[in-house]
């Protein structure tokens, strides 16, 4: 999969999104990454920044968050699953929907349990 491709998919993912909450997603931009750090080979997404749960009347001037979609990891899990567009398909729209949760200050153990793990 080219990368023009992997962008195309987590567009459409971010695309598919409910308006309702792209419309409370509040200085956060989206990015494709080919790689993650070094330190963590198999990350899929990352989310850096602060949530909305944690913003308080000083958050005022700052960059905005940010959200990386990682091709490289996402891609190689695909393979090694066996699995062909459709699973890069659902690994990215998973990961996108993740890395939002994390905007909206969902944590990690409770999107496990939402199956977004």
């Amino acid at each position: 999969m080219t990368r023009e491709e992997f962008e195309e998919l987590v567009g459409e993912a971010l695309d598919r999104v409910p308006p309702e909450l792209t419309r409370l997603m509040d200085n956060v931009a989206v990015f494709v990454e080919d790689e993650p750090s070094p330190e963590d080979p198999e990350l899929l997404g990352l989310y850096e920044g602060t949530p909305l749960t944690e913003r308080g009347e000083w958050y005022a001037g700052v960059l905005p968050d940010r959200i990386s979609i990682y091709m490289g990891p996402t891609l190689r899990l695909c393979e090694r699953e066996g699995g062909g567009r459709e699973l890069v398909v659902e690994e990215v729209e998973i990961t996108v929907v993740h890395e939002i949760a994390h905007h909206f200050g969902i944590d990690d153990d409770r999107l496990h349990a939402l199956g977004y793990g």
